[in-house]
């Protein structure tokens, strides 16, 4: 014996036929309304709610982090520049020690914001790393120093994507 069942229309477009549920809350939903999670589809509403729930930053942890990623960028750009002078060993240094000062101005970050997290937050730390090597590539390209502009450029260009990995959280292997 064939069952029919009555059609079920989406919630935000009454219009559109779908057999799509929210997999947290049940509602209706079409294709276009559908976020794809790693548990299963859910509606904008759930999700959105569920990014509410981990993004804990509070209003200063922005300035306090931006201050923290600034003046730790700062240093980190100034060793960079002193690491330009050493020839062969300074491209060993910087490929070594631009990691190593991301990932400590991301913990100096993650300690003084209390281990708030938010992907604006998180933006704003890694401009914070950019702005606070500005000065330093400022003076390089008043004394045209190219050797020095490179190692500025290897330097950005290593530490402000492991500094957001390392707040956001980004696993590249399991």
């Amino acid at each position: 014996m064939i069952e029919f069942s009555t059609p079920v229309y989406c919630a935000n477009h009454p219009d559109v036929e779908t057999s799509l549920r929210c997999n947290k809350c049940g509602k209706p939903i079409c294709a276009r309304c559908a976020i794809r999670t790693p548990t299963g589809y859910r509606c904008k509403e759930c999700v959105r709610g569920q990014l509410k729930i981990f993004n804990t930053a509070l209003w200063y942890d922005y300035l306090l982090g931006f201050i923290t990623a600034g003046i730790l960028g700062f240093l980190a750009s100034l060793l960079a520049n002193l690491i330009s002078s050493l020839s062969f060993i300074g491209w060993i240094l910087i490929i070594v020690g631009a990691p190593t000062a991301a990932m400590g101005i991301a913990e100096a970050v993650r300690f003084v914001t209390r281990k708030h997290r938010s992907r604006p937050l998180f933006i704003t730390v890694a401009a914070a790393v950019v702005v606070g090597a500005l000065p330093i590539i400022l003076i390089q390209l008043l004394h045209m120093t190219v050797f020095g502009l490179i190692f500025q450029g290897i330097y950005l260009f290593i530490a402000v994507p492991i500094v957001y990995t390392r707040l956001s959280g980004i696993q590249l292997t399991r």
